[in-house]
């Protein structure tokens, strides 16, 4: 069984599918996608451990609401903390253990299926980089939670189904967290913030480098690793999503949205709209108009 096993811990949870249910699982729509075979929550679970040496076919993820453990793979021993979270990827020999002085109370679930290695890999997650810091800790808990209820619920399709779409929500939000031990990230992500908060200011790729310490060149390397778009292309993607906001919520003149998102040229800012969105600032808030008349 490739479920996380343990001799009991005082109100534990845990669930694994059958594993002929999971083999016709996964040859369905939606569960093919991505299936949530075991799951659970182990509260202070004290002499926790797991070790794989022969490898599974699912991603493992661990999720420590309190207390710390560790986790270790063909990369080393990595620490695990409350508020972070260890995405072990599937394929790899792996163990994982509380520690012994403050052992942690644990979310855990495997997943497998098709969509599952690339969301992985977006993640960021591997056998180097196991450990994430995620943005909303609190929220990916309450992720798991959902996934363990809809698991005990019973093993139906539309259960498994309902898991999958909370197991999926999970891993989507884990997209944005960060390495912790990957501080390039982390300027990278400050950098990107910087952006999101100063929509109307002209900053350039030289100055963003400037204040994380980098080269320009080798920001922008960066950058485009983390975001997977170019610096100045996902400016325009912010500046262009504030625009949307400015002309479907508001009644502003073109002009006066063209500079709050960072646009002292209307002609341009229009130009810009209309690469973006395959028609002008105007007849786009026309049509929202229209829509909601």
């Amino acid at each position: 069984m490739n479920g996380d096993v343990a001799d009991g811990f005082a109100g534990q949870r845990m669930l694994v599918l059958p594993r002929p249910v999971v083999a016709e699982a996964l040859k369905q729509p939606v569960t093919g996608e991505l299936l949530v075979t075991d799951c659970g929550y182990f509260p202070n679970a004290d002499s926790h451990g797991r070790e794989r040496r022969q490898p599974i076919d699912q991603a493992v993820v661990l999720i420590p609401v309190r207390g710390r453990g560790w986790c270790r793979t063909g990369g080393g021993r990595f620490d695990v903390a409350a508020g972070e979270v260890a995405v072990l990827p599937a394929g790899s020999p792996h163990a994982y253990g509380a520690d012994r002085s403050e052992p942690w109370t644990l979310w855990w679930l495997h997943v497998t299926g098709r969509s599952v290695p690339a969301l992985v890999e977006l993640i960021g997650a591997s056998v180097s980089a196991p450990v994430r810091v995620p943005a909303d800790a609190h929220g990916l808990a309450l992720l798991a939670a959902e996934v363990v209820a809809w698991m005990e619920r019973d093993a139906t399709r539309a259960s498994m189904v309902a898991a999958s779409g909370a197991a999926w929500h999970l891993l989507t939000l884990l997209t944005s967290s960060r390495s912790v031990r990957d501080t390039s990230e982390t300027l990278v992500e400050r950098a990107a913030e910087h952006l999101r908060t100063t929509i109307s200011a002209h900053i350039s790729v030289a100055e963003l480098a400037s204040t994380a310490g980098l080269s320009e060149s080798y920001f922008a390397a960066l950058f485009r690793r983390r975001m997977g778009v170019p610096v100045r292309t996902y400016q325009t993607q912010v500046r262009m999503a504030r625009a949307r906001e400015l002309l479907g919520t508001t009644t502003r003149p073109i002009a006066e949205i063209s500079t709050e998102c960072g646009y002292d040229d209307p002609w341009y800012f229009s130009r810009q709209f209309r690469r973006t969105h395959g028609t002008s600032p105007s007849a786009y808030r026309q049509g929202l108009a229209s829509q909601v008349a």
